[in-house]
């Protein structure tokens, strides 16, 4: 989709985490403004670091993702979260897609993405999301903080595929019936 044509794919790392209220995933941005790792402030992001590739940005799945979704509602989290990523790339989000500075005009932007992108789906591409079973899903031994404090604490600062491992989840499928609206997502209080 052309809306979606600044992502990097190689560069968005996909994890397994904690549920988080009634969240079914959300984006964790991994950089300050163009790609930099520290602000004007002096706060520090950590370095994720993937088979030598570095990460701008994380998006975490949520149990109720895998647990109370069907494939056209996971789809639409996928591009929710998607959707939130600022069209520089450079591992910010877009300040204009926050649900606190949209509103209910999220939706109107964001709906008809999704419904597009919903009906050319290849059956190759929904098939993973419609997986009624286990799956084996990237997860973190140790999490990234949004920042590192000061120089002098002990914080890690480099993540890496050795601060991953693979775990096994249960994806329990909900069926579709005949017309189906995609998720709304509420606020959290976090970005989601």
């Amino acid at each position: 989709m052309p809306e979606f044509s600044h992502l990097e794919p190689s560069r968005i790392l996909v994890v397994a985490g904690e549920a988080r209220r009634a969240s079914h995933a959300t984006v964790k941005p991994l950089a300050f403004g163009e790609g930099l790792r520290t602000d004007a402030l002096g706060r520090h992001k950590p370095l994720v670091k993937v088979a030598g590739k570095r990460m701008l940005y994380c998006i975490t799945l949520r149990p109720l993702f895998f647990r109370s979704s069907g494939a056209r509602e996971r789809v639409a989290t996928v591009l929710h979260e998607l959707f939130h990523i600022s069209t520089a790339f450079d591992g910010t989000l877009d300040s204009t897609r926050r649900h606190s500075s949209m509103g209910k005009r999220f939706a109107v932007k964001f709906l008809p993405l999704e419904r597009r992108l919903w009906r050319g789906l290849p059956p190759e591409l929904l098939a993973p999301f419609a997986h009624d079973g286990d799956v084996r899903v990237l997860q973190w031994l140790e999490r990234p903080s949004a920042w590192l404090p000061g120089e002098k604490a002990s914080s890690r600062r480099i993540y890496t595929e050795a601060h991953l491992f693979i775990g096994v989840i249960r994806m329990k499928t909900r069926r579709a019936k005949a017309v189906r609206s995609p998720p709304t997502h509420e606020k959290s209080g976090a970005l989601h």
